[in-house]
């Protein structure tokens, strides 16, 4: 079960992401004129830090279908949790998605000084080959985070790091170095401006963000996981 936002706000601050009020309206709203988030805020009920104790120590990520989750031993309020996870699950697949729902430790981190990071601690756009969007839901620790395309910059665009990318590339800055820069990632990756500010993607709401991809009709949606502490539990996240 869950409390839904109604349809048609804005997230305060962001004209870029439309909120909307069921799973329906998620995946049936166009991108368009700047809006390139659509979130379906929801309160979830249930105890979502009790499967991921469940589940136990992790140390890599690991993905969890219905089955799993079923035989998973908790309380009401797990149970409640659980019930909810399984219904996200077959919502994506019925419509067509691919959905896995991951428990997190950590992701890969690039070595620090990395004159790019490509990581996905760093606010970063999703890639297709064709037409496709990403939908992403945190249950629990710490949420995903995004920024709108006016307060980032991509690396590649900042002077000198363009010149030494070039540098290191060894040629002119023509088709071969851009496809030297998309098989690196480098062109996805993103610094945030002075003064930006980051908006939430909250705990519970399922989100469905427009990537990089041919046909798009607005820029992608710039985002980034969550940096955690030491010490703290698994994330639990679904993703398509």
């Amino acid at each position: 079960m869950s409390v839904s936002s109604k349809s048609g706000e804005w997230l305060a601050g962001y004209d870029c992401v439309r909120v909307v009020g069921s799973f329906e309206e998620l995946v049936s709203a166009r991108f368009g004129d700047g809006v390139n988030a659509f979130c379906w805020r929801r309160e979830l009920e249930g105890d979502f830090e009790e499967i991921v104790d469940a589940i136990g120590e992790v140390g890599e990520i690991c993905s969890m279908g219905p089955e799993y989750l079923e035989g998973l031993e908790l309380s009401e309020a797990g149970r409640l949790a659980r019930r909810r996870l399984i219904e996200d699950l077959e919502l994506l697949r019925r419509a067509g998605l691919e959905p896995s729902l991951d428990c997190i430790p950590a992701y890969p981190r690039d070595a620090e000084g990395e004159l790019v990071p490509t990581d996905v601690y760093d606010f970063h756009a999703d890639s297709a080959t064709t037409l496709a969007d990403t939908y992403l839901c945190s249950y629990t620790v710490a949420a995903s985070e995004g920024l709108r395309n006016e307060d980032v910059v991509r690396y590649v665009d900042v002077p000198e790091i363009r010149a030494e990318l070039l540098r290191r590339f060894g040629g002119a800055d023509g088709d071969g170095f851009l496809a030297f820069l998309r098989e690196r990632f480098y062109d996805l990756h993103y610094r945030a401006r002075e003064g930006a500010a980051p908006y939430s993607f909250g705990f519970g709401n399922l989100w469905r963000i427009a990537t990089q991809c041919p046909g798009s009709p607005v820029r992608p949606c710039i985002h980034r996981a969550p940096t955690t502490r030491v010490g703290d539990p698994p994330r639990l996240l679904l993703i398509s």
